[in-house]
This record gives structure tokens, sequence and C-alpha cells, in this order.
């Protein structure tokens, strides 16, 4: 298993229910063929430039273990969810 970090954003306009929903749905995703090992919110932050007419987002990081084939599954889901404007997922090194 490999360690990856993931960084999503998040729409600003969403409540702290709707969030929670979000972390809840990607955790139990990662779960099922890998291991969560950390969620950090670190809250609504201005972006460098406009994306999907937002100038901030909610800016939330998943570390964790998975195969890689976890990886193509999970940006899937990114990519169906509307809130969710970026994300990029990365391998973190040995």
């Amino acid at each position: 298993m490999n360690e990856y970090e993931s960084v999503i954003i998040i729409k600003p306009n969403l409540d702290e229910g709707e969030i929670e929903g979000i972390v809840t749905e990607i955790t139990d995703l990662i779960n099922q063929d890998g291991e969560v090992t950390k969620v950090e919110k670190m809250g609504i932050k201005k972006l460098a430039y406009e994306i999907k007419k937002n100038k901030e987002g909610y800016y939330i990081i998943f570390y964790f273990e998975a195969k890689a084939d976890v990886i193509f599954e999970l940006e899937r889901n990114y990519r169906i969810n509307e809130n969710i404007i970026k994300f990029i997922t990365v391998k973190k090194d040995d």
C-alpha cells in the first residue's frame, strides 16, 4: 500500500452538515480498500483565481494509505460531486 495526500476544495456556501457529509462519503470510500490516517479541515480560504465562479473555497486534506487502483475511483467520485470545485491527489515519497 502507498501513502497519499488528497486535497479537495469545496464550494464555500455549504453548511457544516453538508461538509461533514462529503467528508464521511470520501472517508468511507477510501476505507473500503485502504485506510484514512488523518483528515485536516483547513476552512475557507481565498482562491488564487476564480474557479467555477467561486473566489473562496473550503479546503480539506485527506491523508491515507491505499492501493493505486483506489485513486481512480476516488477521483471519479470527485468529478461527479458538483460541490467539489477542485482536487488533487499526490503520492507521498518514501
